[in-house]
């Protein structure tokens, strides 16, 4: 008797054993996507310049993923900025990108080559655009750039294209009314130091650190982009049509700023894939972007305004099949 109450007591043991692991099995598969392996093999994404806001978002994305997607390898490959970063994805030298909606629009208009491939994960954060002179020049609006050595930022680069327009709306042109330099922000702020130049433009998320860095060590101020401008710009159509007015805040460069607010404009940042790229990919690129934002908020100022809400409208790209997926997958 005592050795059969053993057995059905051994074997009561082994079926709660079985029960819990069972029970064990449901909750990993319920926490883990056991049934699917994160996307494999190698990615290319192109950023921009080394002082420049894309760049170090894309090496705090590049670690995001690194712990997301183990088995997938993130290439970050430097860039002149936004309109290179396009043709480059459009035609197949990058998996994905971050490029202005001005930059991307306007690729699509001229029918750049792969631009019908092009399309949208994610709705980032907004450029605000930068006109920057030294506190003592005599320059106090826009069309007083006349004449002047203004660094607009290296051919292809999304800067270039906003400066354009706004000189444009102001009466001037690049080519004819200014000494254009084409120089990027990793030059600029030395070469206005250095008395080389007498204004910059850049275009990019607040605050970027080169003009943080150049307003804690000189006197500057940022020229207003006012109201009237936008709507000459507006005037402009096409690719002008994804500028905003928008307002910088007091608090983005303290010292520049003297404690006032500066009218400018603004014009959002897309990640943008290509079609074709893996649906599994794209998607859980897109989870990462999302799911990293405080992280990446923290290093990166202009991130913490990526907004679930507001990333699924990537005008003027079509949105990509994974990326959709996601947002459906987490809509209330």
């Amino acid at each position: 008797m005592f050795q059969a109450l053993s057995r059905i007591g051994r074997r009561r043991a082994l079926q709660g054993s079985a029960g819990a692991f069972v029970a064990f099995g449901l909750l990993l598969w319920w926490l883990l996507p056991l049934g699917k392996s994160s996307p494999g093999g190698t990615v290319s994404f192109s950023t921009g310049s080394a002082s420049g806001v894309y760049q170090l978002y894309g090496t705090l994305l590049q670690e995001a993923l690194a712990k997301d997607m183990p088995r997938l390898k993130v290439e970050l490959e430097g860039s002149v900025g936004s309109q290179q970063n396009v043709q480059r994805v459009a035609t197949g030298q990058a998996d994905f990108t971050i490029a202005a909606a001005d930059a991307v629009a306007k690729y699509k208009r001229e029918g750049g080559r792969g631009a019908e491939l092009l399309r949208g994960c994610a709705r980032l954060y907004d450029d605000y655009v930068h006109v920057i002179v030294p506190q003592s020049s005599p320059v106090e609006t826009i069309a007083e750039l006349k004449g002047k050595r203004v660094a607009v930022g290296p051919r292809g680069s999304g800067v270039r294209l906003i400066a354009e327009h706004v000189l444009e709306a102001a009466g001037l042109d690049l080519d004819k009314d200014i000494q254009p330099v084409s120089v990027g922000i990793g030059d600029m702020p030395k070469l206005l130091e250095t008395k080389k130049i007498d204004a910059f433009f850049w275009s990019g998320g607040l605050p970027t650190k080169a003009v943080s860095d150049l307003s804690n060590r000189s006197d500057i101020r940022l020229l207003q982009i006012t109201p009237d401008l936008v709507e000459e710009l507006h005037k402009q159509g096409q690719e002008a049509e994804y500028y905003r007015s928008a307002v910088m805040p007091a608090d983005a460069y303290p010292r520049a700023q003297s404690g006032e607010s500066v009218q400018t404009v603004a014009v959002a940042n897309l990640l943008v894939t290509r079609a074709g790229t893996d649906t599994e990919l794209t998607e859980g690129m897109t989870r990462t972007v999302i799911h990293s934002r405080d992280r990446i908020g923290e290093k990166v100022h202009a991130a913490q305004r990526v907004d679930l809400r507001t990333a699924i409208y990537t005008d003027p790209l079509d949105l990509d099949e994974g990326a959709s997926r996601y947002y459906r997958s987490v809509k209330p």
